[in-house]
């Protein structure tokens, strides 16, 4: 129950943190963070997260990334289903103190988007469903990549954390424009509840392109960087 309780509190902490940041500070008046910043936010509740609770759970927070260490042979089949619903409850009470926040705002304007992952008219950029979709792939891909390698017995020790940080904040700096940046179907799920758009509707894209780049990320590490029997 602990490592669950774990993928609990890592969930809430990375999309508090990251969709925090965008909710409340990406556009405030004249000292907005940007687009940087809620980059940057991301990848430290990645780093900040790993760190602090990795040695229980190993620090997913991401159904994505579950499914990709069960297809890439790092961890136990028998775990992933409770991790993904403990990933998602977390994100959605994330969302909902981050709602209860917001609302708490004087002549609060509504959520609007709060955040959440989208295509087409949902897109920051107006970007194609098409686009969402290699984008999302290819970056989950690539998350899994440096995830896996590393976490590698093979790789330095304790770095592990700051690379997968780093990675998620390049993530967010090249996708942000494109879907808002998923890359984590539990953080797309917990916001969109809250979203005074169709998110819910979108959603769907949301949980196939990360899982299924996932596993993509997964096959191509056990190709290039086999593990000696």
């Amino acid at each position: 129950m602990n490592k669950y309780l774990a993928e609990l509190i890592g969930t809430f902490w990375l999309v508090f943190g990251g969709c925090g940041s965008a909710v409340l500070a990406a556009a405030f008046p004249e000292l907005g963070i940007g687009f940087a910043g809620v980059a940057l936010a991301f990848g430290l509740t990645v780093l900040t997260g790993a760190y602090a609770l990795g040695h229980i759970s190993g620090g997913h927070f991401n159904p994505a990334v579950s499914v990709g260490l069960w297809f890439g042979g790092r961890f136990d089949a028998k775990d992933l289903i409770p991790y993904i619903i403990a990933q998602v409850i977390g994100a959605t009470l994330a969302g909902l103190v981050l709602y209860l926040i917001a609302q708490g705002q004087a002549g609060f304007p509504g959520t609007g988007g709060f955040a959440s992952n989208g295509y087409a008219e949902l897109s920051p950029g107006k970007y194609s469903m098409i686009s969402a979709l290699i984008i999302e792939i290819v970056l989950t891909a690539m998350f899994l990549i440096v995830i896996m390698g590393a976490t590698d017995k093979r790789a330095p020790a304790g770095f592990a954390p700051i690379a997968i940080g780093l990675a998620l904040t390049l993530i967010h700096l090249i996708s942000i424009p494109v879907t808002n940046t998923s890359v984590n179907p539990a953080r797309s799920t917990g916001v969109a509840f809250f979203a005074e758009t169709a998110a819910l509707s979108q959603l769907w894209l949301f949980w196939v392109a990360p899982i299924f780049g996932a596993i993509l990320g997964a096959l191509i590490y056990k190709v290039i960087a086999p593990e000696k029997k």
